[in-house]
């Protein structure tokens, strides 16, 4: 292990064995930085009984700190009361660079602030998009800007995520990176035999919330059964989009079509739960569509994709599998977050459904979207934020004024009695493998 170019520490709120876009994406994340020869550590927060070292798949090592989640899995804002452990851990394991992720995550704002003071050079990646007119968005853009102040480098999985970020934290353009998200093309593949064309599917898996775009859904199926009377319709993971230039929040679900194989059945299947579901019970009964609409309720983690909201891994899964999705041409179809407007896309991708070969696009997302292309591109981002010079400690409380009248208490404390682990290699597996695998290993 002598020869690491870098030794990482990946920082989140949001991680195993909690599921979704964020946490998947550290994972296959850092398990490739592994097989690149960096040493990568994971800090999270306890996870129900889930606390201390644990170990994940190819000797990836991950710190649960015994800090219980108050708020939507985030642990309460102290600013100061997570300084100790986290400079003991970065002390520890001799990191060299920080890698912050979630815009939501208080955990990550806290330590990029803590190790932009010791020194360190940090790296952010915003997975997220916000407006800039409501309450909550406001006062996140102002802790998001007063954190990335003083960021060395920042990535964002979208050029759309990309102007977001910097119109809502004032980042220099040329300091933010995009890099896409990808998909674990082993997990998802196209079924051997192709399904009759003689009903569609339309599958819908989502959190029936506002942002996801519950509402729309409430008036594209009626419509859909309309035109299509021998159509199947199911729900999947949802996104939205905040725009630029005007701050609106646009939301939008992500309707994945599949043939299916009884002519006879017409139903529509619902998969998720939230506040919005009381509007898809009663659009079911005005509309006597008891029949064809079943109401799943909440789906278990494991038996969903995967969702983010920047760049939505959901949709790129189901290309793996070779699936049109509703939203290159020949494998997307986009539509804005309008019912008139969502309806002409799926008779689009209606007429266009006998052309597509799944394996085909199966073949394609695997060659335009993987976790090894997606690591060699961070890999750049690291060696340029290394390559940075280190500002003076006037510097950095002139970008901090920028933000607004103060700047919070500074300092810095020697590394007195911290002991420094021993490297250890393991052998990184291939990440085709199950998520129920890495659970059993890691519970192990």
């Amino acid at each position: 292990m002598a020869d690491l170019k870098h030794r990482i520490l990946m920082v989140s709120d949001f991680f195993y064995p909690n599921f979704g876009g964020v946490e998947n994406h550290i994972y296959y994340l850092s398990q490739c930085l592994l097989k690149l020869g960096h040493k990568v550590v994971v800090l999270t927060h306890a996870y129900g009984n889930r606390s201390g070292v644990r170990y994940m798949t190819g000797g990836l090592k991950v710190y649960y700190v015994p800090w219980r989640p108050f708020l939507m899995q985030n642990t309460f804002p102290t600013i100061y009361g997570t300084f100790p452990i986290i400079r003991t851990i970065l002390l520890r394991e001799k990191i060299s660079l920080v890698h912050g992720h979630q815009a939501f995550s208080t955990l990550c704002h806290e330590t990029l602030m803590h190790a932009r003071t010791m020194g360190y050079k940090v790296v952010f990646t915003d997975h997220s998009l916000y407006g800039f007119a409501d309450v909550g968005s406001i006062h996140m853009n102002k802790v998001l800007q007063f954190t990335l102040a003083d960021v060395t480098r920042a990535i964002c999985v979208s050029h759309t995520s990309k102007e977001n970020t910097v119109l809502r934290s004032g980042l220099p353009p040329e300091k933010v990176f995009v890099i896409p998200n990808a998909v674990d093309t082993a997990m998802f593949k196209p079924a051997q035999q192709r399904l009759g064309r003689d009903e569609i599917v339309i599958v819908v898996i989502s959190r029936l919330v506002y942002r996801k775009g519950a509402d729309l859904l409430v008036e594209v199926i009626p419509e859909v059964c309309r035109l299509y009377p021998n159509l199947e319709m199911s729900s999947s993971p949802g996104s939205y989009v905040a725009s630029p230039a005007t701050g609106k929040v646009k939301s939008f679900s992500v309707l994945v079509i599949v043939p299916h194989l009884d002519e006879d059945l017409v139903r529509f299947i619902v998969g998720g739960d939230g506040p919005k579901r009381v509007r898809l019970e009663e659009m079911r009964e005005k509309h006597s569509l008891q029949d064809r609409v079943e109401m799943l309720g909440a789906v278990p983690h494991a038996s969903v994709s995967s969702l983010t909201e920047a760049f939505c891994i959901a949709i790129l899964e189901a290309a793996s599998c070779g699936l049109l999705t509703v939203l290159p041409d020949d494998m997307i179809v986009l539509a804005e977050p309008d019912p008139s407007d969502m309806v002409h896309a799926i008779r689009k991708a209606i007429s266009i459904l006998p052309n597509i070969d799944p394996q085909v696009m199966h073949d394609r997302m695997k060659r335009l979207y993987n976790w090894n292309d997606v690591a060699e591109r961070t890999e750049i981002v690291y060696n340029r934020a290394l390559k940075c010079s280190d500002q003076s400690l006037l510097e950095r409380l002139s970008r901090y004024l920028s933000c607004g009248a103060w700047a919070g208490k500074l300092f810095c404390l020697p590394a007195k009695d911290i002991e420094e682990v021993p490297d250890v290699a393991l052998r990184c597996h291939q990440h085709g493998e199950r998520i129920e695998e890495i659970y059993r290993c890691n519970s192990e």
